[in-house]
Order: structure tokens, then C-alpha cells, then sequence
């Protein structure tokens, strides 16, 4: 199933075409995806920069041409001699901020086309390095289950656009014997977890009006809050700026009620909506 299959289950559970979701999931992953319904599609921009969190199971002692267990295996060594302190400063190496190549095989447009579009027609795909931040890469378990190949489940959180694949191709590269993701779950986006998320087969038991976080809710664990007074409310709901409070935006704000009425920003003294949520 594809982030965009999801989509189209939740377009019909909900009975409206303004449905779309927070960052591709791939087809082999499972976990979290963020799904926005209505006016909670405007809330998705700031979804999909949110930190990410995973767990994922590398196994050493093979390449594969997509970087995970979907493509074909390229190159095989054995992993046998690797020793666990060996994997265990290489992934060190990939914390922080870093430098990372995505992988070949993914949706990055490269002059004008996709990646895995031009891999999977047979063309050599360089793409330039970009930057980003692994906040936590920690080692869960290392199972040496196979002769020659050693599977390493570990726990990641990173920023937006980080690949886990990457990861896994780059800790088999320092190693000297290759690697590829097997499994692949997200665990977190932002502040909303797997312990909160639903499956498809929760949702079609419900209503299609209760299929998931009110919107008020949803703001409140994907942004810091601040509340409106009633003026302030007025003034808001049209689209109008209020005094800043010194709140690292962007931010929630709330009406008296609880209600989300806008996403802002503070600039230049002022808080200004970047979407107003509330009708006028």
C-alpha cells in the first residue's frame, strides 16, 4: 500500500476529495502517516518539515539497488567479522548534522524527472548531498540469525528529508560490506505518535465526521499555543495582526473557547497569521 492509497481510502471513509497526507510513507514502511481531511489539509505544510522518529532493522553483508529489501541485491560480502563496537561507531558517525546522499531510488526530481523514474529506465542517477540532522541514532539489538549477514535494529530520530535507507546503505559503505534497510516503521511526526494512531480498520468502524483528531486537537500537539482574548479573536478571524508575546513561532492560536483559530509567525513586533483556521 502507497502513502497514496491511503489517501483515497480516507477520501471515501470521509466522503470528500480534500484529503492529503503529511510526507510519503514507502510502499514497505509501516507506522505513522499523517493524514489532513478538509481544513486540516492546511495544517500538512508545517507536518511534513516536523522531526520524524523510526525504528528500522540494517542488514550488513548486502547491497541492494534500492537501498531496502524491495530492490535487487547488487553485491554481497560477508559481515561475519564485523564486530558490534565496529557497527556501533558507525552509526555514531552518522549523528548530527550531516551531509547525507538520498538514495538513487527515491522521488527527488532530478532536471525535472524523478529519480527512481531515471534509475528504473536503466540510468546511472548522481544526486547532490544534502543537509541534515540525526538527532538520535541508538542501537537496539544486533542479531548475527544468518551466516554472513548481521541484522541491526536500531531506533532513529532525524529531521524532515532524512532517508533511513541512506543510513543503512552508508553504515554497510564505512564497513566495507555493504547494506540495505529489511524493515522500516515510523514511530513519531512532531508531537503525534503511533500510540495515538489509528488503522484503516479503526477508522471505517466510525463515523465519517469522527475518523480522527479534531482540528483544535491536532494543533495543540503539533505547535506551542497561545490563547486569544475575545478582541484578540475578532481581529484574527479576519485575518489581522496581533501584539507578539515572544512565542518561537510558528504557533497556534486558540479562542477563549478552545477553538484553533490561526497559525502564526511573530515579525517585527507584530504576530501575523501565516493560515487562518477559524472562519470570519
Amino acid at each position: 500500500m502507497t502513502s497514496h492509497d491511503v489517501v483515497a481510502r480516507i477520501r471515501r471513509l470521509a466522503k470528500t476529495r480534500r484529503v492529503g497526507h503529511g510526507g510519503t510513507l514507502d510502499p514497505m514502511a509501516t507506522g505513522v502517516l499523517i493524514i489532513g481531511v478538509n481544513r486540516a489539509t492546511r495544517l500538512l505544510t508545517y507536518v511534513i518539515g516536523s522531526r520524524k522518529s523510526y525504528t528500522a532493522t540494517i542488514r550488513l553483508g548486502q547491497s541492494t539497488v534500492t537501498d531496502d529489501a524491495e530492490g535487487e541485491v547488487t553485491a554481497t560480502t560477508s559481515a561475519a567479522e564485523v564486530t558490534d563496537e565496529a557497527i556501533r561507531n558507525g552509526l555514531a558517525a552518522q549523528r548530527g548534522e550531516i551531509d547525507q546522499v538520498p538514495s538513487a531510488v527515491s522521488a527527488i526530481k532530478i532536471n525535472g524527472q524523478r529519480a527512481y523514474k531515471r534509475v528504473r529506465d536503466g540510468e546511472t542517477v548522481e544526486i547532490p548531498a544534502r543537509r541534515i540532522t540525526v538527532f538520535a541514532l541508538d542501537v537496539l539489538d544486533i542479531r548475527r540469525d544468518e551466516p554472513d549477514v548481521v541484522d541491526v535494529d536500531v531506533d532513529v530520530t532525524c529531521s524532515s528529508g532524512t532517508y533511513i535507507r541512506a543510513i543503512a546503505r552508508d553504515l554497510g559503505t564505512a564497513l566495507g560490506v555493504g547494506g540495505h534497510l529489511t524493515a522500516l516503521r515510523r514511530t513519531a511526526v512532531g508531537g503525534l505518535t503511533l500510540d495515538s494512531a489509528a488503522t484503516l480498520e479503526d477508522l471505517e468502524q466510525r463515523a465519517p465526521d469522527v475518523i480522527g483528531l479534531p482540528l483544535a486537537e491536532a494543533a495543540r500537539q503539533s505547535f506551542p499555543q497561545r490563547t486569544a482574548t475575545e478582541e484578540e479573536t475578532r481581529t484574527l478571524r479576519h485575518g489581522g495582526p496581533l501584539s507578539a508575546v515572544g512565542i518561537e513561532g510558528p504557533y497556534a492560536v486558540f479562542d477563549p473557547a478552545g477553538e484553533v483559530l490561526a497559525v502564526v509567525s511573530e515579525r517585527e513586533g507584530r504576530a501575523r497569521a501565516e493560515i487562518v483556521l477559524a472562519p470570519a
